[in-house]
C-alpha cells in the first residue's frame, strides 16, 4: 500500500509539473516579474505538499512562525536541517516571503523541474569550482537579501539520514554576516516519513521547529554556525527522540504547535 501511494504521488507530481513549468516559461517570455514566476512555482510546491497528505498521509506540524521577521524589507538567511526532498518543497509553501535556494547547477538538467527553477531568481552553483561558487553566492545573495527575499541554505550540504548529523559548513553564516542580516535555524524531522533517497514514503507527521532569529553583527562565521548547529541538533533530539535514543540526549518541553 505504501508503495502504491508513493507511486501515485510521484505520478501526480510528474504530470502536474508540466503545466506549471509552461506557465513559468510563458510569463518569463512575456517579461513577467520574477515574483510572478515565483508565485506560480510556489503554488505547485504547495500542491505537491498537499498531495503528499492526500496520497500518503504526510502531515506537517509547524512551531515558531512567530520568530520570523515581519518587516517585508528584512532579509534573512534560513539555515535548515536537511533529511529529505520534502523540506525543499515545504519551505516555500509555509514561508511568508519569497525564498531563493542555493542549489547545484546539475538540477537545471531535470526536464520541466529544472527548467522551472532555472527561470526563477535563485542561486545555482558549480560545486566543482568552490571559490567561484561562493563568490556567486555572496554577490547574488546580497542582492536578493537587499530586496527582502530570504535565502535558504542547507548547512550540511546534503541530506542526512534520520538520527545522523552531517558536517555543518559556514557558508550560510558567512553570507548572512556579509549581508548584515540575521540567520534563522530550522529543524525538520522529514526522515521519519520520507527517508533519504527512498522511493517509498510512510504516513506520519513532520515536525518543523523555527528558531529565533540570531543577529550576526560582530560574529565570526564559525562561531555563528556552531550556535546554529547546536540549536538545530538539540531540536532534532527533542522532536525525534527515538532516532537519538542511543545517545541518551535529554528532551525538553515542546512549544505550542500548529498542525497542517
Amino acid at each position: 500500500m505504501a508503495f502504491l501511494a508513493s507511486l501515485l504521488h510521484l505520478l501526480w507530481m510528474t504530470v502536474t509539473v508540466v503545466p506549471y513549468t509552461l506557465a513559468i516559461l510563458i510569463v518569463r517570455a512575456l517579461g513577467g516579474h520574477s515574483r510572478a514566476r515565483y508565485r506560480i512555482a510556489r503554488a505547485w510546491l504547495k500542491l505537491s505538499v498537499d498531495a503528499a497528505r492526500w496520497f500518503i498521509g504526510i502531515r506537517t506540524r509547524v512551531a515558531g512562525m512567530e520568530h520570523l521577521p515581519t518587516d517585508p524589507a528584512q532579509g534573512v538567511v534560513l539555515l535548515v536541517k536537511h533529511q529529505s526532498t520534502y523540506e525543499t518543497f515545504l519551505m516555500p509553501a509555509i514561508m511568508p516571503r519569497p525564498l531563493a535556494y542555493v542549489f547545484k547547477r546539475e538540477l537545471l538538467r531535470i526536464p520541466f523541474f529544472g527548467w522551472s527553477i532555472g527561470s526563477l531568481d535563485m542561486i545555482h552553483i558549480d560545486r566543482g569550482q568552490r571559490a567561484e561558487a561562493f563568490g556567486k553566492v555572496l554577490a547574488q545573495g546580497r542582492r536578493l537579501l537587499a530586496q527582502g527575499t530570504w535565502v535558504i541554505m542547507f548547512p550540511e550540504g546534503t541530506r542526512a539520514a534520520r538520527g545522523e548529523r552531517g558536517q555543518y559548513k559556514s557558508g550560510g553564516a558567512r553570507l548572512a554576516i556579509e549581508a548584515g542580516v540575521p540567520v534563522v535555524p530550522i529543524a525538520v524531522t522529514s526522515a521519519k516519513v520520507w527517508p533519504r533517497k527512498a522511493f517509498v514514503k510512510r504516513p506520519g507527521t513532520v515536525d518543523v521547529s523555527i528558531g529565533r532569529a540570531i543577529p550576526t553583527t560582530g560574529r565570526s562565521p564559525d562561531e555563528l554556525m556552531r550556535e546554529v548547529e547546536a540549536w538545530i541538533e538539540g531540536e532534532m533530539r527533542r522532536l525525534d527522540p527515538d532516532a537519538y535514543a542511543a545517545s541518551g540526549a535529554p528532551a525538553h518541553a515542546l512549544p505550542g504547535r500548529a498542525e497542517r
